[in-house]
């Protein structure tokens, strides 16, 4: 059988370009021992495998030039040489950017089809679920009451960010997206109590209208302006949770930092950075929480979802320009 799977041929100076990869062709895979062949149904592109193009020391290793990228995926097994996966399980795992893996069983989680579909796994109940959960309540210690602020809201993550901050009795969520139809989106669909469209006008501006007595907790996924301006709008003792900065992935040069600090040190704020790869202990526990919600329609989600392995590196670039209203997925 025939494999596709995507390549990186050069490390992309600014914005990725299509040269920089390629769709190539291979023989699919046999599973030795203790591993599995999956068949992938549904892969994740997201903002941080931007990173992972440029060989910049990071906190995950660069892909490799010449061969094939990774991602979240999930699949089902129609081989197997493990033991406890069975050939028709399905399992989440990370070999994704192809249509089929052979996958360590070790490190492939097996998911339930009839409990959620298949694609949730990427998003509302996998990686970035759990990005925003451990984000917002461990490393932004968010508490009752507290007035939160997100940015990129409309995304996978933001946005269960803020209806998270809701279901946990915040007193207000502002968030902010790059189009007056996902600010809609924000209001009447995920709750929030306001939000703006950051091409509007200046980002503090909007914010201080829209939250005219500060805020306690700052969700980052854009960094630059957004970020300056969360930092004069933190109340004493705030905390701001840095999840990603879009705007300046694709930067050719340095970007200049808020030109606020000395807030940090004025209103003895916390920035403190989240990967979830520092929480998966709290995977049972948001599990148990989330899924409820989700089941229920007490936390919503919207997936952008692209056909065809041919469509993938258009996918991950959609997420670059903003394209996707909450979490991008490609379907295979």
């Amino acid at each position: 059988m025939i494999n596709r799977e995507w390549h990186l041929l050069s490390r992309p100076v600014g914005w990725p370009k299509p040269e920089d990869f390629a769709l190539v062709e291979t023989e699919v895979g046999t599973p030795g021992e203790g591993q599995v062949l999956v068949r992938n149904e549904y892969l994740s592109v997201d903002p941080y495998m931007r990173g992972r193009m440029s060989d910049a020391k990071s906190y995950v290793a660069p892909y490799e030039l010449g061969k094939v990228m990774q991602g979240g995926a999930v699949g089902e097994v129609v081989a197997s040489n493990a033991e406890g996966i069975a050939v028709g399980d399905h399992v989440l795992h990370f070999l994704g950017w192809r249509e089929y893996a052979v996958v360590d069983a070790k490190s492939a989680v097996k998911v339930d089809p009839d409990a959620a579909p298949l694609s949730t796994y990427l998003g509302v109940l996998g990686m970035t679920g759990l990005t925003a959960y451990a984000g917002l309540l461990r490393v932004g210690a968010f508490k009752e009451g507290d007035a939160v602020f997100v940015s990129g809201a409309a995304g996978a993550v933001g946005s269960q960010v803020g209806q998270i901050a809701k279901l946990k009795g915040a007193s207000r969520v502002i968030g902010s997206a790059g189009s007056d139809e996902k600010v809609k989106l924000l209001v009447e669909e995920y709750g929030f109590d306001a939000a703006f469209n950051y091409k509007n006008g200046p980002v503090w501006e909007q914010l201080k209208e829209a939250a005219p007595d500060g805020i306690d907790v700052y969700f980052d996924n854009v960094g630059g302006e957004h970020l300056e301006a969360a930092i004069g709008a933190l109340n004493l003792r705030g905390r701001a949770v840095i999840c990603g900065m879009i705007s300046q992935y694709n930067s050719t040069e340095p970007t200049p930092g808020p030109r606020n600090m000395v807030k940090i040190l004025q209103n003895r704020l916390r920035v403190e950075g989240v990967l979830v790869g520092d929480h998966y202990d709290l995977q049972p526990q948001f599990v148990q929480e989330v899924g409820p919600w989700v089941a229920s329609g007490a936390l919503k989600y919207r997936e952008t979802v692209v056909e065809g392995i041919e469509n993938n590196l258009e996918a991950f670039l959609g997420v670059l320009r903003g394209e996707n209203t909450g979490k991008m997925i490609v379907k295979l």
